[in-house]
């Protein structure tokens, strides 16, 4: 149980850091007035919101797991990242990110065992 309270973690971070990216797409310059466009942006506030319930299961998992363990697992939100950089915002990710993306997941593994 307490796994999948971290997976659902790392995928409340990783949305939202999608969010962000997706709300701040159309920004050109940057001022005190995109901040504040930023700020009111539905995708600014649903990416805040995301990272507050996130913090609240990361309390509760730090309590249940040693956190030797429960950070490092935290590392799965990188490969979800190029996971959703490639599959959603269609980026191009190159054969050496693909083996960063697998010593990662080979690290998790000999962590969470």
């Amino acid at each position: 149980m307490i796994y999948l309270l971290l997976l659902v973690n790392v995928l409340l971070l990783v949305g939202g850091q999608m969010l962000w990216k997706v709300g701040a797409a159309s920004i050109e310059s940057w001022s005190f007035n995109t901040i504040i466009f930023l700020v009111k942006s539905p995708f600014f506030i649903g990416g805040g919101l995301l990272y507050v319930v996130a913090t609240f299961i990361w309390m509760y998992i730090i309590t249940k797991l040693p956190f030797s363990v429960a950070y490092p697992l935290q590392s799965l939100s990188y490969v979800i990242g190029v996971l959703a950089a490639y599959f959603y915002f269609k980026e191009n990710v190159d054969v050496s990110q693909w083996i960063g993306v697998c010593v990662i997941v080979v690290g998790v593994y000999l962590i969470a065992k």
